[in-house]
């Protein structure tokens, strides 16, 4: 295994040519042929005769399976195949929202239309409302809240998670509607 420290992702190496130390091996051909099991010294006089490595593909297997390939065209590919495979990568963040129980009409209005942006990037919001001291008794109010918060979105955004309380806040999280 090899650590990237720059991409910060490990990469597993593959023992190519001399670092088999395998004795019998299953060899497959370059035209994805099986040429059976042979000693290890075979395998790597026919990767030689045709200019080419013998790559271990499968050490744990009994006995391992390698493989007569261009080894640096192979990684090649494979870097190339990981990096679109990395394009195609949606991310999805998750924004959050502070609301509190007795919060008034314009506040609110202007954290929705906050969360209208979020959700139009195609992030989730995470909308939370804190109870402090006294409010721990009035619950229901930052219920209300986050219902009139939710039919607020409502054009742009659906309720992944219901409105529930965890400790000294209630949360709900909202996500993107298909488009």
């Amino acid at each position: 295994m090899f650590l990237n420290y720059r991409r910060c992702r490990i990469i597993k190496e593959l023992q190519i040519n001399e670092e088999i130390r395998e004795k019998e091996v299953r060899l497959i051909d370059v035209d994805g042929s099986q040429l059976g099991v042979v000693p290890l010294k075979k395998a790597l006089d026919v990767a030689f005769e045709r200019r080419l490595d013998l790559v271990n593909v499968a050490p744990t297997a009994k006995p391992a399976v390698c493989r007569v390939m261009d080894y640096g065209k192979y990684k090649y590919e494979m870097a190339k195949k990981e990096k679109e495979a990395r394009k195609n990568q949606k991310i999805i963040n998750i924004k959050e929202i502070r609301l509190t129980p007795n919060i008034e009409t314009h506040d609110l209005n202007v954290k929705a239309n906050r969360a209208i942006d979020f959700l139009k990037d195609g992030d989730k919001v995470k909308v939370s409302v804190r109870f402090r001291g006294r409010e721990m008794g009035h619950t229901e109010m930052g219920k209300e809240v986050l219902d009139e918060f939710a039919q607020l979105t409502s054009e742009v955004g659906k309720i992944e998670k219901e409105a529930k309380l965890e400790g000294r806040n209630m949360v709900m999280f909202l996500m993107p509607k298909a488009d």
